[in-house]
């Protein structure tokens, strides 16, 4: 488990200034439905760097930074306390993307392995955020099916600690302006056109670590 220590001592210097559940729910959409709903999703004439009709932060747009040596190109970093996710490029860059992790302590910070990636995925919450929360999640105990409203967005990257599925989830959002806060029951959380660029970068079995809040 990451330190808080060791965050401090690793996370501030490895990157630089910015360079100017179960599958209850039952169907699956068509290719055609799918690049419906990322044209949705998606702004007109989009541009990752400006495009902000969330009225997010400026600096929670993706941008392109330096990364420390010695970090390894296809992994992902969450920097929990500027809610920033860095995906680690060829070349000794990688991509800065706004995020909102788990509020209180629902947010878990590790090490974790992408798994499995899913392109306009179902949603089921588990049981213990129906015990936690039933008026928001009980009626969605059976899944959720996919689209622009269910809770994991247009895409999710699932995180495993060996063969263990963790029920953690890097997946768009329908509540864009919660990024830069603390706000899910765990997850990481982006903006939905902005992990839909994101998932074609990042391979199965890449590391993905979670620094403490």
């Amino acid at each position: 488990m990451l330190t808080r220590r060791h965050f401090i001592m690793t996370t501030a210097t490895m990157f630089s200034a910015p360079i100017v559940a179960p599958l209850s729910a039952g169907t699956w959409p068509s290719e055609a439905q799918k690049a419906e709903w990322d044209a949705q999703v998606t702004p007109p004439y989009y541009d990752p760097a400006t495009s902000n009709p969330w009225g997010l932060h400026p600096r929670f747009l993706p941008t392109r930074v330096l990364a420390k040596d010695g970090l390894r190109p296809g992994d992902i970093h969450v920097d929990a306390v500027a809610r920033y996710l860095y995906h680690v490029e060829e070349g000794g860059t990688a991509m800065r993307y706004g995020v909102a992790i788990g509020r209180d302590d629902l947010y878990e910070p590790g090490i974790y392995t992408i798994r499995r990636k899913v392109r306009w995925p179902h949603w089921t919450p588990t049981r213990s955020m129906i015990e936690r929360e039933p008026d928001l999640y009980a009626q969605y105990e059976d899944g959720m099916e996919p689209g622009p409203d269910n809770a994991l967005g247009s895409r999710a990257l699932y995180l495993y600690v060996g063969e263990r599925d963790t029920y953690l989830r890097i997946h768009g959002t329908p509540f864009s302006r919660s990024i830069g806060s603390r706000a899910s029951s765990g997850c990481v959380r982006m903006v939905m056109a902005h992990i839909n660029g994101l998932f074609e970068q990042v391979d199965i079995g890449v590391t993905a670590r979670l620094y403490p809040a």
